[in-house]
């Protein structure tokens, strides 16, 4: 692999609402527009800003959408919809034959239009993405009644008898006792309806804390269930109470509260007002929801401007753009890119992170697998669960995509969850260190079925009794490294992560010496090296020793938090932590068909999963690379280092396109990156899945966000290369960052770069376009 520093004049590029001198990024070229009217809700369309998230369709004649914001969970730690609303209007312009509708992606909205015997209506739907609050606004030619009624099927207690219904809150999983849904409160008030679910005392994190013995810790846990209070408000101008209505939508009954027209008109505005609150008392949660209503001051069409503007600018960020042929799998890969990317970006500023598992646009689970006939709220690995290795691939994207304020979303939730992560390592083991598990509640505690409901007394209590999921702790250096590329992309000040950095790297440290000196004199190996045992290479080598992905993660996060500027660490600081990276092992190695390989450990005891750990040293750590010695064994391993044939794929959670770019390995990564970017096998073209999650996957998508990215730039330190692994016909127009405020801009055009713009000009130098 050659690469030459570039030579050519660098050409200033002028960027404004999508434009590119010599070649258009056309934004629009992407809305997603739909003729006719969809068969149900699989058949929608996502919409939504901030952090609220709506799944949009329209069927027989009536216009429908789910609502979702981040932050909602009931007592059983279900992430359930805030309801439905269905909008009809009469005379009805969507019962005939011209229908639109249209996702437009730069003004972040949903526009709908019908129109019959010469009536004609537009609807827009949209939210506001500094306050949350939908809004549904429609015009007419002529006068028209409008309905809309908010639809809600928590109306009696739920008790949950068919064990496939546990998927959506896995700590029930193989409980000795079933979890009940409770009711929400639904009522008309002054010409509105009112919605609320007020989490009851007893709930999943007393279960869990119950289970796993850390009831005489209880008080000084962090709950977030207790007293979570979440709901709002539906209030349409000109519109009045009306009935109460009964109905099934897919598999689930519902009963409707209807809100109608005080009189017909050409236009109407129906708002929706959500809020979430660990209220300590149901009045001061509807106190609440009334300032939210009474603050809601500014103008409606200042509002639409200031959320237009959000995404106006959001696009003007960064993008990926291929070739110009709306027929070629390469253009897809590239309307795929920014279509999921709108998916994040309606998580923009969630209090959690975009759940992996169809994060704010879940749908009837019928529609997935015909055997799964229950709510709209259910979703297969949880609601408030978190499953680390699949989250991390949501949002790596972000860094090269420039989303930073998105990130912490996703970091905050670990800092939110340190104290009861650190308690349980204290009150297990008596040493300190955060030990986040692979899959754990948003408390911080691993979920009960994964702790295990019908584990040994004599079992370790801090381990985890699960065929997959004992040992393995290390996924949470990969937030560990993201937290640290914040500072390093953006230059933000980062201090509020030090101390969850430390204690994941302390843990590592007190518990495997700990842990060798149960079984031996030694706290170290004869090297001075710590003794990585019982340890697990993701979730496929079990039972291992000195793991890969455990070394690459302990070194990379140990080099970079030294890397840090003076001020994160005193000196005794420094020492204690340049100290632990001598006492991190060397990867291994092995020969598989007479080359040499990196091996996913020393030894193992078992193979259970699919990931391929034996290539974490190549993405995320970046030890091995493009640029970076023994390259040829990253490749080898690559080519001949798996175990099973299952650890290469491209569905879902697999990372082979990331892997094969970062080798630079061009035909590969290319061959890959289409088969994960093409469309779903739904209407909505990135709504895919389930793969092994869930419909849509978001985990899926950011790794193929993330599989594109490292084709067209990647970066080592001050380094970035250009065109890494990018086919030499693929045209494109793209703005990508990179670390020390860096953004790079281009056109290539039939294997030319015709443009390019480096922001600031001083990393001009830095930049090492490859031979193609």
């Amino acid at each position: 692999m050659k690469a030459s520093v570039l030579q050519i004049g660098f050409v200033i590029i002028l960027f404004f609402s999508g434009e590119l001198l010599g070649q258009k990024f056309d934004l629009k070229q992407y809305n997603l527009a739909w003729n006719t009217q969809s068969k149900n809700s699989s058949e929608s369309m996502p919409c939504g800003g901030g952090d609220i998230g709506l799944n949009v369709w329209t069927e027989n004649g009536e216009i429908l959408f789910y609502m979702s914001r981040s932050g909602a969970f009931d007592e059983n730690n279900v992430f359930p919809k805030f309801g439905r609303v269905r909008l009809k209007l009469s005379p009805n312009p969507f019962d005939g034959t011209e229908f639109r509708q249209e996702l437009k992606l730069k003004e972040g909205y949903v526009e709908i239009s019908g129109k019959k015997n010469g009536r004609k209506s537009l609807v827009k739907i949209w939210v506001d993405v500094f306050r949350p609050v939908i809004h549904v606004e429609t015009e007419s030619n002529n006068p028209v009644t409008i309905e809309a009624t908010y639809e809600n099927w928590r109306i009696k207690d739920l008790e949950w008898t068919n064990p496939r219904m546990t998927n959506a809150s896995l700590g029930f999983r193989d409980a000795p006792m079933n979890a009940i849904i409770r009711k929400d409160s639904i009522q008309f008030s002054d010409n509105k309806v009112l919605f609320y679910h007020r989490n009851r005392d007893e709930s999943l994190f007393d279960m869990t804390v119950k289970q796993q013995g850390l009831n005489s810790i209880k008080d000084s846990l962090w709950d977030p269930l207790d007293k979570l209070t979440f709901g709002g408000m539906m209030v349409g101008e000109n519109m009045k109470s009306s009935n109460i209505i009964n109905g099934k939508y897919a598999d689930t009954e519902f009963k409707g509260w209807k809100l109608v027209s005080k009189s017909p008109s050409r236009k109407s505005h129906i708002k929706v007002y959500l809020h979430i609150d660990n209220a300590q008392s149901l009045g001061t949660w509807k106190s609440g929801l009334k300032n939210l209503e009474n603050g809601d001051y500014t103008n409606s069409s200042q509002a639409a401007l200031n959320s237009q503007k959000w995404w106006g600018e959001f696009w003007n960020r960064s993008y990926i753009s291929i070739n110009t042929d709306k027929n070629s799998s390469e253009w897809q890969v590239g309307r795929n890119y920014q279509l999921f990317r709108y998916q994040l970006g309606c998580n923009a500023y969630g209090k959690y992170p975009t759940k992996f598992n169809g994060g704010l646009f879940s749908f009837d689970p019928s529609y997935v697998d015909k055997n799964l006939p229950f709510t709209p709220d259910h979703r297969n690995w949880g609601g408030g669960t978190h499953t680390a290795q699949n989250q991390r691939l949501v949002y790596f994207p972000m860094f090269k995509s420039g989303d930073f304020d998105m990130l912490p979303s996703q970091l905050n939730f670990y800092l939110r969850a340190l104290g009861n992560a650190e308690k349980r390592t204290e009150f297990y083991w008596g040493h300190k260190g955060a030990s986040f598990t692979e899959q754990l509640e948003q408390f911080g505690l691993p979920l009960a079925t994964s702790y295990g409901w019908k584990r040994p007394d004599s079992f370790n209590k801090g381990v985890e009794y699960n065929y997959w999921l004992e040992y393995l702790w290390d996924t949470q250096m990969e937030f560990c490294l993201m937290m640290l590329d914040v500072e390093r992309y953006t230059g933000e000040d980062i201090s509020k992560y030090i101390p969850f950095i430390e204690s994941c790297l302390t843990f590592f440290d007190e518990h495997y010496q700990r842990e060798a000196l149960l079984r031996g004199r030694q706290a170290l190996d004869s090297e001075g090296k710590l003794i990585l045992y019982p340890g697990t290479g993701a979730e496929t080598y079990k039972m291992a020793y000195n793991s890969t992905s455990t070394i690459a993660g302990l070194q990379t996060v140990l080099k970079r938090l030294l890397e840090l500027p003076r001020h994160y660490l005193t000196d005794t600081k420094r020492g204690h932590w340049e100290g632990m990276l001598k006492r991190i092992p060397l990867i291994s190695f092995r020969d598989k068909n007479g080359f040499k390989t990196i091996s996913p450990a020393v030894t193992w005891a078992r193979i259970n999963n699919q990931e391929l750990p034996q290539l974490y040293p190549v993405y995320p750590y970046g030890i091995y690379g493009i640029g970076k010695p023994d390259l040829e064994v990253a490749i080898n391993t690559w080519k001949y280092g798996s175990d099973v044939a299952i650890q290469k794929n491209h569905i879902s959670w697999h990372q082979d396109a990331i892997f094969c770019a970062r080798l630079g390995l061009t035909d590969e990564a290319a061959s890959i990156t289409i088969k994960k970017l093409k469309d779903s096998d739904r209407r909505f073209p990135t709504f895919w899945g389930p793969g092994h999650d869930w419909v849509p996957d978001h985990n899926w998508g950011g790794s193929g966000m993330i599989g594109l990215q490292e084709m067209l730039l990647q970066t080592d330190d001050k380094k970035i290369f250009l065109f890494p692994a990018w086919p030499k016909d693929w045209s494109v127009s793209f703005k990508l960052h990179a670390p020390y405020n860096t953004t790079v801009e281009g056109v290539l055009t039939n294997g030319k770069l015709t443009s390019l713009q480096v922001i600031p000009e001083s990393r001009k130098s830095d930049l090492v376009i490859m031979n193609q």
